[in-house]
């Protein structure tokens, strides 16, 4: 993990005052994090704009489908759970060719749709045309963004209608709701939010929790069934363990991909980032393919995301997940320790990192107990390597980290050291109580210089 300026809102530019106060906060400048990684002059906006233009795809639907899958993030080119590549998960395994389509469509090398940002989005909206031409829109179609809906169903997910429907209302609700992040190089990339009324087509009578002849086993999940060959029905060991994974990939995308017959792969329960849904994909008596050595006598929860990127592990994520396996500890008399609550890289003869450095056991496992208090209120952050510190200034001690974007509670705020970073400038600091110390308000993901209805310290 770099420990250098925060990756969003940085600069390759900046003052010698900004860059002392950026170095008191989060450690020492790293030749990686001062220069972006994508070639001088690449512009991410640029590319979402050309690729729209060149296709007739709207721009803001390119965002959000990229947003959705990835958090615009490429991820060095590496393939996420079901072989999706950058970050507009171009897809290449035995039943989904999204990757070699765009590579038909544009001329552009396998190679380039994998690794470069601009061949990829350019990629995704000629997928994107295509099958718009084949869902017989029309000029006019094409510029209502709620037309969309259906090619946006079946780009994200082919197969059954419910997991299209998820993946395709998620796309939707970003537009919603909007989206302002920064991308690899301090490139801010924004999508403003609009009310926009999806035309659902032939998904408009679909139930998003699939079938309701199964229901789901945990009360509050959507039932969505892993295909019959990515799991073995029965058990042969009782259930003593609970696996947390993380999917390398989207919620929506992972239910598809156990859905496919060539995964080999499943998971019992898979929980959603942004709001803590819950969709069960193999019955609790049945053994779901997820921990090899583990499979037998454990119960397998995936959370949506890359062990790479924090921003994916929130609050809503963190909070619905520890409910669940509260849920199951209680229903199989599990104890509710970390030797029979664990993460798949420790189960043995796995070879798997995740849920990674950046999943926060100390804070899952207070919320699995229940012994947090519910204190505090949740705000986003942005940054990377940022420091906690003891008292509110930057020559305090520092207690903690938080790796990269995140969630955190605040309890309370107080006035203390004048912070001035890349154009702004704050004396705020909120306290954080899961991690004993105060942050500076800079690296608080909201607009307000003092956080709304959050108290004095």
């Amino acid at each position: 993990m770099s420990s250098g300026l925060p990756a969003r809102r940085a600069r390759t530019a900046l003052g010698a005052a900004a860059v002392a106060a950026a170095l008191a906060l989060t450690g020492q400048l790293s030749p990686a994090a001062a220069a972006p990684s994508a070639p001088p002059g690449t512009s991410v906006n640029a590319a979402f704009a050309r690729a729209a233009d060149a296709y007739d795809v709207p721009r803001d639907l390119l965002v959000a489908v990229g947003y959705g899958e990835t958090r615009l993030d490429d991820h060095g080119g590496l393939p996420s759970q079901d072989r999706g590549y950058g970050m507009m998960h171009l897809v290449s395994n035995p039943e989904r060719h999204t990757l070699e389509r765009a590579a038909r469509l544009t001329g552009a090398s396998l190679a380039d749709l994998r690794q470069d940002t601009g061949a990829n989005i350019h990629g995704a909206a000629a997928v994107l045309c295509a099958l718009a031409d084949e869902a017989g829109l029309d000029a006019a179609d094409r510029d209502r963004l709620g037309a969309w809906y259906p090619v946006t169903a079946r780009y994200g997910a082919p197969g059954g209608k419910a997991v299209a429907r998820l993946y395709a209302d998620a796309v939707y609700d970003l537009l919603g709701d909007g989206v302002r992040t920064r991308v690899d190089g301090g490139e801010q990339v924004t999508l403003t939010p609009r009310t926009v009324r999806p035309e659902r087509g032939p998904y408009a009578g679909t139930d998003a929790g699939a079938g309701l002849a199964a229901v789901a086993e945990y009360p509050s999940a959507l039932w969505n069934p892993a295909h019959p060959g990515n799991y073995a029905a029965g058990r042969s060991s009782a259930i003593t363990t609970v696996v947390v994974h993380v999917t390398q990939g989207s919620y929506a995308g992972s239910i598809s991909w156990f859905q496919n017959p060539s995964a080999r792969v499943s998971a019992h329960y898979v929980v959603r980032s942004s709001d803590g849904r819950i969709t069960q994909a193999v019955r609790e008596g049945d053994t779901a393919w997820h921990a090899r050595s583990a499979n037998p006598y454990s119960v397998g929860v995936e959370h949506e995301g890359y062990v790479d990127d924090p921003a994916w592990f929130t609050d809503a994520l963190y909070r619905s997940s520890a409910a669940l396996t509260r849920h199951l500890t209680d229903k199989y008399g599990i104890p509710k320790d970390r030797a029979h609550i664990v993460g798949h890289s420790e189960v043995p003869g796995n070879d798997h990192t995740d849920p990674g450095p950046n999943w926060d056991w100390a804070y899952y496992m207070s919320l699995f107990r229940g012994d947090d208090g519910a204190t505090g209120t949740p705000f986003p952050t942005w940054g990377t390597d940022v420091s906690v510190r003891q008292r509110p200034t930057t020559d305090s001690a520092r207690v903690a980290t938080l790796p990269g974007p995140t969630s955190v509670r605040v309890a309370c705020q107080v006035h203390g050291g004048l912070v001035e970073y890349d154009g702004y400038s704050n004396d705020a600091w909120p306290y954080l109580p899961d991690h004993g110390g105060y942050v500076s308000n800079i690296f608080i993901d909201v607009d307000d210089a003092w956080l709304p209805g959050v108290p004095t310290c």
